[in-house]
């Protein structure tokens, strides 16, 4: 059985919809590496149920992130932000090299940096 990685993201965002079973199964098998044998004898169950669960919880996870795709907004927001960190400092060091730093641009990517550090949090 392949793993989809995108699953144990998934896992971090919509775990708690699944049934504490089924997402301590999908954890140790996702965040853990744990065999599916492995997984098995942790709870006393066969590598087939083990097998089913994980997939029950992997439909239930893709299908929850189609329709919601809060994981993928949230991805999206992150990158977005990076970019934005990335700009800021990009803009600090230009002003600070320049001829005549602006002491309203330094003052303004300052502004933007602890903002992102904020939302960062």
């Amino acid at each position: 059985m392949a793993k989809n990685l995108e699953i144990s993201y998934l896992l971090d965002f919509y775990g708690q919809v699944l049934t504490e079973k089924q997402r301590e199964v999908m954890e140790q098998y996702y965040n853990d590496d744990l065999s599916l044998a492995e997984i098995a004898a942790n709870f006393g169950i066969s590598r087939q149920g083990v097998r089913d669960s994980i997939k029950r919880g992997e439909t239930i996870l893709l299908d929850l992130e189609e329709k919601v795709g809060f994981a993928g907004r949230y991805r999206t927001v992150r990158q977005s932000v990076a970019q934005i960190e990335e700009l800021a400092r990009d803009i600090r060091f230009e002003n600070e090299e320049g001829y005549m730093p602006s002491d309203r641009i330094a003052q303004n990517v300052e502004e933007i940096l602890n903002l992102i550090e904020k939302i960062s949090e």
